[in-house]
């Protein structure tokens, strides 16, 4: 079995080792072999909270994100770079890109979303929950072709009233605009938080996608 990883980024306020337990959901022989990483973010100044300090991965702007939020480019990029780091210290290692699957809630949806597209090489594939467009279209400009390949997976609750569902239902066309392929799934009366459905179904979408060989 080839080895894989899988990176997980939490959202805003939270952090890396409460989300833990979402591994023993991944109960196929296939992870047998998976390294995960449940890494915390950084305390910083929020400006939505008041500018409150809390683990944040970048500044977001307003509480609700709606399709129309200002983004905060300059922090979403310097979280970006840290992110890459990681990837690339995981295919120096001998992983095979394709078997690199970065995942997150909320805000770290949002930032997995950017380290997946500005990334040059094409991933396994980045699963947004919960997340939005963190970043203008400009930065399209900077996605290689190989990223464009990475498949993304979308899954949003249609109750959610922080990240609006409005919010991410405006990514898949965004996303499709620069030829980005996008499954969307939305989940009737979830909020803001994420589901052993959605995980169980991230799970074998996951698995769907592994290469056998390293």
């Amino acid at each position: 079995m080839a080895r894989s990883f899988i990176l997980w980024l939490h959202g805003l306020g939270d952090s890396g080792p409460a989300n833990e337990p979402i591994k023993t959901l991944f109960t196929s022989p296939q992870f047998r072999d998976t390294k995960w990483s449940f890494p915390s973010a950084p305390y910083a100044s929020v400006t939505c909270n008041h500018g409150s300090v809390m683990p944040s991965w970048f500044d977001i702007k307003e509480i609700p994100v709606t399709a129309e939020s200002p983004n905060d480019e300059s922090s979403l990029l310097n979280a970006v770079q840290n992110v890459h780091a990681t990837i690339d210290k995981e295919i120096a290692a001998g992983v095979n890109p394709n078997n690199i699957f970065i995942c997150g809630f909320s805000q770290g949806g949002a930032l997995t979303l950017a380290s997946v597209l500005l990334y040059p090489k094409t991933l396994g594939g980045g699963a947004i929950f919960s997340g939005w467009v963190p970043f203008n279209s400009s930065i399209t400009e900077q996605i290689t072709p190989e990223a464009k390949q990475t498949p993304i997976l979308w899954s949003h609750g249609l109750a959610d009233k922080t990240v609006l569902f409005e919010a991410g239902q405006a990514a898949p066309p965004f996303l499709e605009k620069i030829g980005v392929g996008c499954e969307f799934k939305a989940y009737p009366g979830l909020a803001h938080s994420i589901t052993s459905e959605e995980l169980r179904y991230l799970e074998s979408w996951i698995k769907a996608r592994l290469q056998s060989s390293s």
